[in-house]
């Protein structure tokens, strides 16, 4: 059975390596609950909030997740921009 984190709502989150899951979690927990009117303060404590419930190995773990999604997001997003700067020159757009 995996170890459990809780958000300060109190709702609980397994500490499995799922990373979607926390970030979902902190979806509902930081923005829905705040109806969109979360700051950046307020998602940073929550995460901190999550973080400090993991020992130095699940921490290191997720790190490493996080790292990587963020890396397959940027290179994405830098794909998608040579591709429109691309399709502009190949349509005549400039």
């Amino acid at each position: 059975m995996p170890k459990k984190a809780k958000y300060r709502t109190g709702v609980q989150v397994d500490l499995d390596g799922d990373l979607m899951a926390i970030i979902e979690g902190l979806y509902q927990e930081v923005v829905v609950r705040k109806e969109l009117r979360h700051t950046y303060q307020d998602m940073k404590e929550e995460i901190e909030h999550i973080v400090s419930q993991m020992d130095q190995k699940e921490a290191r773990r997720y790190l490493v997740e996080s790292v990587f999604l963020n890396m397959v997001t940027y290179e994405n997003q830098m794909l998608d921009a040579l591709l429109r700067k691309l399709s502009g020159e190949i349509s005549g757009e400039e």
